[in-house]
């Protein structure tokens, strides 16, 4: 039998030959984030190259991607940016917890599904206040996306992604 086959039993009394998913050598190339084609504003090149000469890992890297093409002034959900990478808004809310180069790569740009802030920098306040959500807030109103007096963001969650 060749390498990388396995034998699949049958109802009947003759094996199959199944061949073995490969594994796909770790490689620099691998590591790195490739650039698609992306549509990003101009301003967010810098940032591109930031996060894709950082060692951090691949998944971390396609979010703040991601987070480069919110336009300023829009935000996105963690959802919206869960579903277009195939994850979880809980683990999207995990590598923007980790960015390390916010508020350039905006994080902030991202709210919970309801128009709430949710959290930031890692912190989920308990009665929708906070040190954290109130810098959040600046950050978007100072970019002009409307807030109204419950803290729910006004307006249609951006969801361009390409």
């Amino acid at each position: 039998m060749a390498v990388g086959m396995k034998r699949k039993r049958t109802d009947e009394a003759v094996d199959v030959a199944v061949p073995l998913p490969q594994k796909v050598a770790k490689s620099p190339l691998n590591r790195t984030i490739l650039k698609e084609s992306v549509s990003v504003p101009e301003d967010m090149e810098p940032q591109l190259q930031r996060i894709a000469a950082s060692n951090r890992t691949l998944f971390e890297k396609k979010v703040w991607n991601l987070l480069c093409q919110i336009p300023r002034g829009h935000v996105s959900t963690y959802a919206l940016l869960s579903a277009h990478i195939g994850s979880s808004p809980r683990a999207v809310g995990n590598a923007l917890r980790r960015n390390p180069f916010a508020p350039e790569v905006p994080c902030h740009r991202v709210v919970a599904t309801g128009g709430t802030l949710g959290g930031f920098k890692g912190k989920w306040p308990k009665d929708g206040e906070g040190i954290t959500i109130d810098e959040k807030r600046k950050l978007l109103r100072g970019e002009g996306v409307k807030i109204d007096d419950k803290g729910r963001v006004l307006g249609t969650p951006w969801a361009a992604f390409v």
